[in-house]
């Protein structure tokens, strides 16, 4: 809705409701026709204040949620409270009595408004579990209830006195009201930009009611109320304006809320010691208000004792709770101080791992230079050997051995191409459509020498007519080195020796990449992707290397999963998308091969 129009509509429902309603009020005589359409008219006005309310309720954040729908049920209640004296005077034709049943119901509507302000939905997103909520709900409710039955039911039941019961009610219900305006005060104050409006109109709503209420009680006191007068007319206008915070919020423009979140910053520390707080206030107040009962109170023996038995009941639940709340503080401490403690273990294997790092990059350029010096003479070595090999005058067996001699030179420029490759990157936008099976042929060979003089063998099965994968291939070979490493050292616990099987397999359109061990397995597959998990000893591993391929796979649109095979061993299985054949394919070292082959 653009905001321009939001308070033309809003003064246009305030003129009608109130118009309507003052104008029943001056056209219809008094009696039973005008009872019946204020109550009516009373009990409909929460329906649409309700609708504004609930509105905003659809936010991902509990907090906020949990606020608006606890103003809701205030206004259910004070609805609630209408339907029953709608009941005694439309329905039964009778006038509300002094002593009335649904005086609970106005005196209760405004405990979950006071709970909605306690949440403070204004502030950074919390952290909290929804049941320290609950909780403080039900703290605040059991108080607020607590001090109805020691204020009013005494003169209520134990010892009738209607102006006595007036009198009190009047007293613990204004108490309540003023509670709620100063808190929607102090958080108006506190608060920024859009929660600051909604804040003051709360505020502006519970003033106007208590201001209604003490209008009613006057009247009522000196004989002059009745049900459909403008005395009424303040009571509907807290409501309207109840309504009218809602309908701000959701005509408001979207997206303030983080930055409003972010002015807020400093007020975690409040709302951290403001709860706890107030439940032990609340506990704390029992055995003070018992003193006064005892000491400074002077009422007939019957309220007396009920007063003190009401007190010394209360305090048990009233303790559970308080309790309760403690309890599951001290369990969210102690789970923050965990992981508090797991995060400066792992900042610490951080920052070896940066010196790690350092290292590496330095033997990293060493390697560089060496690799290059290194392929000089050998394309010295392989020029030679094409002339030897090219030469039909020379013998066959020098010309036997001048094949061998530029067969191995090749494979080692292979392999100090490969070790060039491994330390590059290619930006995303510079991926090009690779073959996996050459990839994962090159990952194989720059282990083969160490698998050998482990006694473990390669089954390699590459599947013939896969699909080429957009991606960058030397990211590609450190995943799968980094999972032949993974599968060697699993492999060397259960003793010399193993089976490592590597697949390429098509499934639809998915490229499918299965690396299988002979060890003993893992003990947790969930975690093995967790960052710093770890199985292996101080020195051996860092538990980054698996967390460092997950995010590689999915950074190109695959997953890899792992799991325990029934045979004994773990499975790595890496699922990547395939792409359309449209520009040649590229391997960060392409090696001849055939639809099976084995290495080792």
């Amino acid at each position: 809705m653009p905001r321009p129009q939001a308070p033309r509509i809003l003064a246009a429902v305030w003129l009608i409701v109130l118009g309507c309603y003052a104008a029943a009020v001056v056209l219809f005589s008094p009696g039973a026709r005008l009872t019946a359409f204020s109550d009516v008219y009373l009990s409909l006005a929460p329906l649409l204040v309700n609708g504004a309310l609930l509105a905003n309720a659809v936010s991902s954040d509990w907090r906020k949620n949990a606020f608006w729908m606890l103003l809701a049920l205030g206004s259910t209640l004070w609805l609630a409270g209408q339907f029953a004296q709608t009941y005694v005077e439309v329905y039964q034709h009778r006038l509300v009595p002094d002593v009335f049943l649904g005086d609970i119901l106005f005196f209760l509507h405004i405990v979950p408004m006071i709970a909605a302000l306690t949440l403070q939905p204004h502030r950074n997103r919390d952290t909290r579990r929804l049941l320290y909520g609950c909780l403080d709900f039900s703290l605040l409710l059991f108080w607020w209830v607590y001090l109805y039955l020691f204020v009013v039911i005494p003169w209520q039941y134990i010892a009738p006195d209607r102006l006595q019961y007036n009198r009190s009610y009047n007293v613990i219900y204004s108490l309540e009201s003023i509670v709620f305006v100063a808190g929607a005060a102090a958080l108006a104050l506190r608060a920024r930009g859009r929660w600051r409006r909604i804040y003051a109109h709360l505020c502006g709503a519970g003033a106007m009611y208590g201001a209604g209420s003490l209008l009613v009680y006057e009247m009522a006191n000196r004989g002059l109320y009745r049900s459909g007068s403008l005395a009424d007319l303040p009571t509907l206008a807290s409501l309207l304006w109840l309504g009218t915070a809602g309908f701000v919020a959701y005509t408001d423009p979207t997206g303030k809320d983080s930055a409003e979140e972010k002015s807020n910053v400093g007020e975690g520390r409040f709302e951290t010691v403001w709860a706890p707080r107030v439940a032990r206030a609340g506990l704390l107040s029992l055995p003070m208000i018992g003193l006064w009962c005892l000491l400074v109170s002077r009422v007939p023996e019957p309220v007396h004792v009920f007063r003190v038995l009401l007190t010394l009941g209360a305090v048990l639940p009233l303790g559970l709770l308080v309790f309760l709340r403690h309890e599951l503080g001290d369990a969210d401490r102690l789970r923050l101080l965990r992981a508090s403690q797991e995060s400066l273990d792992n900042l610490k294997r951080l920052q070896m791992q940066f010196v790690q790092s350092e290292k590496l990059a330095a033997l990293g350029q060493l390697v560089a230079g060496a690799a290059h010096e290194i392929n000089n003479p050998l394309t010295a070595i392989l020029g030679y050997c094409d002339l030897l090999v090219d030469d039909r005058s020379i013998e066959e067996r020098p010309h036997r051995l001048a094949e061998k001699i530029r067969e191995q030179a090749r494979r080692t420029k292979t392999l100090v191409t490969n070790l060039l490759s491994f330390a590059r990157q290619v930006p995303r936008e510079q991926r090009s459509l690779l073959d996996i099976n050459a990839i994962v042929s090159s990952s194989l060979q720059l282990r083969s020498l160490d698998l050998r003089a482990k006694n473990i063998r390669v089954d390699l099965v590459t599947a013939s007519g896969l699909p080429a994968v957009r991606g960058d291939a030397n990211q590609f070979l450190q995943v799968f080195v980094n999972i032949i490493n993974n599968a060697v050292d699993a492999m060397e616990e259960v003793g010399s020796g193993g089976t490592l099987s590597v697949r390429t397999v098509r499934e639809r359109g998915d490229v499918v990449i299965l690396f299988s061990d002979t060890g003993r397995g893992i003990r947790d597959p969930r975690l093995v992707f967790d960052p710093f998990y770890t199985t292996k000893p101080v020195g051996k591993g860092t538990g980054l290397g698996l967390s460092i391929c997950y995010g590689l796979v999915h950074d190109h649109g695959g997953q890899i999963t792992c799991y325990n095979r029934p045979e004994g061993g773990a499975t790595f299985r890496i699922t990547l998308p395939g792409a359309p054949p449209v520009l040649p394919l590229r391997a960060a070292a392409p090696v001849p091969q055939t639809a099976e082959t084995k290495i080792g």
